[in-house]
């Protein structure tokens, strides 16, 4: 048996033979397991599929749980990215997700796609081009 194995197997051992020799009437007086371990906080996540255009019409994909903050950081033009380079900054479209795991297959799912597929998805919604940020 391997050490781990059988450390599991005496740490088992040693609970069930303990929680025997308490009488059932005493085991009533413990306190419940939740006392210890109270449920956590439900806490709602959003997660961004966004889509982002230069004047020039340049596009670029991208995935966030903050889209204010990451529209910010694009707006910074950091040197020698993508976006700074060519002057990337327009919002024109955003998908909400609750799971990371959605968000990010539909990202990847976006960036596989043709040029004209993702200009037809953003003129759906945002006709004009509009920057959906502006007012941020």
């Amino acid at each position: 048996m391997r050490p781990l194995a059988l450390a599991f197997a005496f740490a088992f051992a040693f609970a069930f033979a303990f929680l025997s020799v308490i009488p059932s009437e005493a085991r009533n007086l413990l306190p419940a397991r939740s006392a210890y371990n109270p449920p956590m906080p439900t806490r709602e996540y959003s997660f961004f599929v966004y889509i982002l255009s230069s004047r020039s019409r340049y596009l670029y994909i991208g995935m966030t749980n903050n889209l204010r903050a990451r529209i910010d950081q694009h707006r910074e033009r950091p040197e020698g990215s993508h976006t700074a380079h060519y002057n990337i900054h327009r919002l024109l479209y955003f998908e909400r997700f609750q799971y990371v795991r959605s968000a990010i297959a539909r990202e990847t799912a976006l960036k596989t796609w043709t040029r004209e597929k993702k200009i037809t998805l953003i003129e759906k919604v945002n006709p004009t081009w509009a920057n959906l940020a502006e007012q941020w």
